[in-house]
């Protein structure tokens, strides 16, 4: 459990530390637009009142609440399961580490902000991206797969 403990801890510093650095150190919130390596990769100011891709986004106190409150019990769900059905399999914790660090980002960000930063445009191949993410995003997204990839091997080994 430690383990899952200090992977949402580095991944909670690391999303923190990318915002401050990116939105707040190269001034994109005045900026809104930084060509990194266009297309590939660009930084875009964003303000992301929902979930993923603005999705049930709200300027309402209470949906901002409402989503704080349900990512903290997801995220607690989440570490219970882990510890009484994957407790000694580390790569399930590291998955759910990624996953809880990710969450928790974005639920400071809400309650330090009322909305979550977002900073990163991906790009490719004539396809222009109109989303923004963040690196909690990242983790969230990465750590799902990784939950999926461990449990269906523990399930298929066990």
């Amino acid at each position: 459990m430690r383990l899952m403990v200090l992977v949402a801890g580095l991944c909670l510093a690391l999303d923190q530390i990318s915002k401050i650095w990116v939105v707040f150190g190269l001034d994109l919130v005045t900026r809104l637009y930084i060509d990194v390596a266009a297309p590939l990769l660009t930084f875009r100011y964003g303000e992301n009142t929902g979930i993923n891709f603005g999705l049930f986004g709200g300027d309402s106190d209470t949906s901002r609440w409402i989503l704080i409150g349900l990512s903290v019990v997801i995220s607690a769900a989440l570490a219970l399961w882990v510890r009484r059905s994957h407790g000694r399999h580390r790569g399930m914790q590291v998955a759910a580490g990624l996953v809880i660090g990710g969450a928790l980002g974005n639920v400071y960000d809400r309650v330090a902000y009322g909305y979550v930063l977002d900073f990163l445009n991906m790009s490719c191949c004539g396809i222009q991206n109109p989303f923004v993410f963040n690196v909690a995003d990242v983790f969230i997204f990465a750590g799902a797969a990784g939950l999926i990839f461990f449990d269906s091997r523990a399930k298929n080994h066990g």
